[in-house]
């Protein structure tokens, strides 16, 4: 019997449903004294930590967790539950008290690199641990935080993980150990490691060892535009420039539970669902895609990200919903990460005319409560071609590499809404600054321009924004072949790429673009 603690926040449907997975039996904490009953305890923990602490606060959680491992009993913390571990954190300005058990803190990554940190990373492996077994030395994990762990013992360190500098990545003091990874979110990896501590009986770890591993690897994401059918039906479906439209109907390339299932086992890193249906009729409840995340998360154990009406909304009946309830429910059906398109924009040109945030816009109640990392800004703007540099005064101006239709030398992105029908006068590179400054965590860059035409990423719009920002950035648009792949990663510094229809469609095979990369000397997880 497994005892989760869920102290509401995040995803920890996919914790739930690779235990279930597993064969593991599952009990969830609901009162204090369900703790100290527990034979095995996972505290999976998302977001923003002092959400999380003064949430144990409350719950009158802390002196029950404390008593539960000073008597060594089996205790795996993940992300934010293995850092409550600890005395405290950067994060955390509060009062409140953190459990204390090791002694130490969370400091916020300081590297030029991009922070969150995300993507599939390698562990350096410090002791042995039944916790590891049957884990390969070049095994990679799936990390997304902007804080890691600062021990004062050394030999609590169970591995560590290389981010432009070594950080620690797992801890063990005998059978009570945390992740900064996400072991539901490893795939088979991932789930190799919950197996180890649902099955073992004595978890101890048993000397040191020094085994490195492998480094960050660039992520290959499949995306999945989802919308309804003229029959009603939820489809994957894919448009040229945003047109999804064959002869007058949705072009349906399959089912979307069905598509994402089939991208996990072909090896995709992440998987993003873009619902572009419109639904603000749907009450809350009975929005489709929240059916589409539950079953999806049951058999794919990689990162999953929504989009697609993350606003305050009213449903037919006139009840309201603000956009942090809208977000809460998907990550309770087993998101990870939500996209925000055009109410980002508004929320941009609000924040740049007046230099003030408020504080209620959609990206800063969210990240204040699931943390910037659970933030994606999904940007679609297209090239406005001008003579000279005159002609885009205000703007983000871009020599570019290749001429315009008649000839012109300079461009500017402009920033489209509404799947691109409105354009708005902001640029892509301010509207990405201002994002990031409000609470994003992510950039998702498309090009309306590039879309469905395989003609290859848009290099001179991925370099302007990506040296723009200080986050991670997906590049998207126009990859038509394996080498589009290895010449965005080449040729900027996009942390990941995304591509939709070449896969949909079998053209290029998820597995063909890891082989490809591989072979230019690009790291990527296999």
């Amino acid at each position: 019997m497994i005892t989760l603690l869920d102290y509401g926040a995040g995803n920890v449907r996919s914790v739930i449903n690779a235990v279930e997975k597993l064969g593991g039996s599952l009990k969830l904490v609901t009162k204090p004294e369900d703790i100290l009953n527990a034979e095995k305890l996972i505290f999976p923990g998302v977001g923003n930590y002092i959400n999380m602490i003064q949430i144990l606060n409350q719950k009158k959680y802390i002196e029950p967790l404390r008593e539960y491992l000073e008597a060594d009993r089996p205790f795996f913390g993940i992300c934010l539950g293995m850092q409550a571990l600890f005395q405290g954190s950067e994060e955390d300005f509060s009062t409140n008290e953190s459990l204390g058990f090791f002694k130490g803190r969370v400091e916020r990554f300081k590297t030029d690199l991009a922070v969150p940190h995300i993507g599939w990373n390698g562990i350096n492996i410090k002791q042995k641990s039944p916790l590891l077994a049957g884990v390969e030395h070049d095994a990679r994990f799936y990390f997304v935080h902007s804080y890691h762990l600062v021990p004062e013992d050394p030999s609590v360190v169970l591995t560590t993980t290389t981010y432009d500098y070594e950080f620690v990545s797992s801890v063990q003091k005998g059978n009570v150990m945390g992740t900064q990874f996400h072991p539901e979110k490893s795939g088979k990896v991932g789930m190799q490691l919950l197996k180890n501590f649902i099955g073992s009986k004595d978890l101890h770890a048993s000397g040191p060892m020094a085994i490195q591993g492998k480094g960050l690897a660039k992520r290959v994401i499949a995306c999945l535009d989802v919308r309804s059918n003229d029959e009603g039906d939820l489809v994957v479906t894919k448009g040229d420039q945003y047109d999804v439209r064959d002869k007058g109907d949705v072009r349906n390339l399959g089912r979307p539970v069905s598509l994402a299932k089939r991208y996990y086992e072909e090896g995709a890193d992440e998987i993003t669902f873009l619902n572009i249906t419109g639904f603000r009729d749907f009450p809350l409840k009975d929005m489709p895609m929240i059916k589409v995340l539950e079953e999806t998360s049951k058999n794919v154990f990689v990162p999953l990200t929504i989009g697609g009406g993350i606003r305050d909304y009213t449903d037919s009946n006139g009840q309201g919903y603000s956009a942090l309830d809208v977000a809460a429910q998907y990550f309770r059906s087993g998101a990870d990460k939500i996209s925000i398109g055009s109410d980002a924009v508004d929320v941009a040109q609000a924040y740049i005319a007046t230099g003030e945030k408020t504080g209620k816009s959609a990206i800063e109640q969210i990240s204040r409560v699931y943390g910037n990392q659970a933030v994606v800004i999904s940007i679609d703007p297209k090239r406005a071609w001008v003579d000279s540099p005159e002609e885009a005064k205000g703007h983000h101006l871009i020599k570019s590499s290749e001429p315009g239709p008649e000839a012109q030398a300079y461009c500017w992105y402009q920033c489209t809404v509404q799947g691109g029908r409105q354009t708005r006068d902001l640029d892509a590179v301010a509207l990405a600054v201002a994002c990031e400054a409000l609470g994003a965590g992510e950039i998702l860059l498309n090009c309306i321009d590039r879309d469905g035409t395989n003609a290859g990423f848009d290099l001179d719009l991925i370099n302007a924004v990506r040296n723009a920002v200080s986050i991670p950035v997906i590049a998207s648009s126009g990859a038509g072949c394996e080498a589009h792949f290895s010449q965005v990663f080449e040729e900027t510094n996009a942390e990941a790429a995304l591509a939709a229809g070449i896969f949909h469609r079998k053209e290029v095979p998820i597995g063909a673009v890891k082989t490809h990369l591989a072979q230019r000397g690009i790291e990527v997880r296999q």
